[in-house]
């Protein structure tokens, strides 16, 4: 029964809302991509399976041409363009993903190419933006800010701009998406992907909610920028965030006109996580599945790890893009290996004398850790003469064998502190 009342809902809400983009709209991107745009593989993990209690596959778009599904839009629109239009060239916005995605199609087209990105966006892509052959001009520090030098520079020059979500072409291409999914596992109970702007959950949802509106589909956000969340809330667009975030890609202040009607109307739900769920997803994504992916994609993982909100359910993750900064994936690993006490840093006071550090030393090693790295400080003001303070990393092989380090420090009377 509850089928047919969930179909019912659907179509009732079709009849007042007109969708822009059609169905058929993303039919006609499906058979425009050509070899250009890659179906990404969709693969199950037993790994992931477990940790939340579903049937988990991901969808790999991380994998995608330029490391993102950012591609499949920009492609489509701009292969789209009429050629009076191709002189003038194009001109984006985009914290990195989006701004490859154009670069790279705007090469394939042999056209002109300007992007815009915030002064704090990843070097990585940056660097990989230049090498596309676009020109980059650094502006803003998110999104919004970055957008409004676009507009800028097309208006002054006659560019055609190429937006990151709000657009029904771009929108249409990135449903082709839902498509594949459906594809490879149509009886899929659950769709988790990431919002910004938009765009990917809006063309998914309306490719699913077209072929089976009993699947559900939930978007997630950044705590720190729950735009589309608090608009679809209030009925109304609504400027949410400012918070920093290491999910950069979906850092958007306010939501698309276009992506926020569909959404509005069609998503079953929207939901939030903060930077060390995001974190803790990047890390098991690459020690347990040997994937790189970027924060912006493992949004709707995150959420899935921590709050298991789907038991016996079969999901499918997007894991939308894999564009990480290595500084910050350095870091990443570190705070995944901390989260699981597989990393302790400790600050160790002792007093100033031969011997005292081996004492340390030995009582590490009876707990068979690895120390990692040492600093020593006699100078500090909070360290007394006579004094010294030992910072120490040390590796161990979980929770249990930390605890137990611990544990035989505090039998000693070792003076300590736990910076992790």
């Amino acid at each position: 029964m509850k089928k047919y009342i969930d179909e019912l809902k659907y179509y009732q809400k079709l009849a007042t809302f007109p969708m822009n983009p059609t169905y058929d709209e993303i039919l006609k991107a499906n058979s425009l991509r050509g070899n250009e745009i890659k179906k990404t593989p969709l693969i199950y993990s037993s790994t992931f399976s477990n940790l939340t209690n579903s049937e988990i596959y991901l969808k790999t778009e991380f994998r995608q041409k330029t490391g993102s599904f950012k591609i499949r839009g920009a492609y489509y629109k701009i292969k789209s363009l009429s050629e009076e239009e191709k002189k003038y060239g194009v001109v984006a916005a985009s914290a990195g993903n989006h701004a490859q995605g154009v670069a790279l199609a705007s090469s394939l087209e042999n056209i002109s190419c300007t992007i815009v990105m915030p002064k704090n966006a990843s070097p990585a892509k940056v660097a990989a933006t230049r090498g596309y052959g676009a020109k980059v001009i650094l502006e803003g520090m998110n999104y919004d800010e970055s957008y409004s030098k676009a507009k800028e520079i097309a208006k002054e020059t006659g560019a055609t701009i190429i937006q990151a979500f709000d657009d029904p072409q771009i929108i249409a291409a990135q449903g082709v998406i839902g498509l594949e999914i459906l594809e490879d596992l149509p009886d899929v109970d659950e769709i988790y992907l990431p919002i910004g702007g938009g765009g990917l959950a809006a063309g998914t949802v309306i490719a699913i909610k077209e072929k089976n509106p009993n699947i559900k589909v939930i978007g997630v956000q950044s705590k720190s920028f729950p735009s589309m969340y608090e608009s679809v809330k209030q009925n109304v667009r609504t400027f949410a965030g400012g918070d920093r975030t290491i999910a950069d890609g979906i850092s958007v202040k306010m939501p698309g006109k276009i992506t926020f009607e569909i959404i509005k109307n069609l998503i079953d739900e929207i939901v939030l996580v903060d930077d060390d769920e995001i974190t803790k997803a990047m890390f098991l994504l690459m020690e347990r599945m040997k994937f790189v992916v970027e924060p912006a994609g493992a949004v709707g993982l995150a959420y899935l790890i921590s709050k298991k909100p789907s038991p016996g359910k079969k999901i499918v993750v997007v894991l939308a893009g894999g564009n990480v900064d290595m500084y910050l994936l350095g870091q990443i690993v570190d705070k995944g290996l901390a989260a699981m006490s597989r990393l302790l840093k400790l600050s160790v006071l002792l007093p100033d004398r031969p011997g005292a550090f081996k004492e340390i030393v030995d009582i590490i090693t009876l707990a068979n850790a690895n120390i990692v790295e040492v600093v020593h400080d006699r100078l500090s003001s909070d360290v007394n003469a006579g004094s010294a303070s030992v910072t120490m990393n040390l590796e161990t092989q979980g929770k249990e064998q930390a605890e137990s380090l611990i544990k035989s420090l505090e039998t000693k009377n070792v003076q300590f502190k736990l910076l992790t």
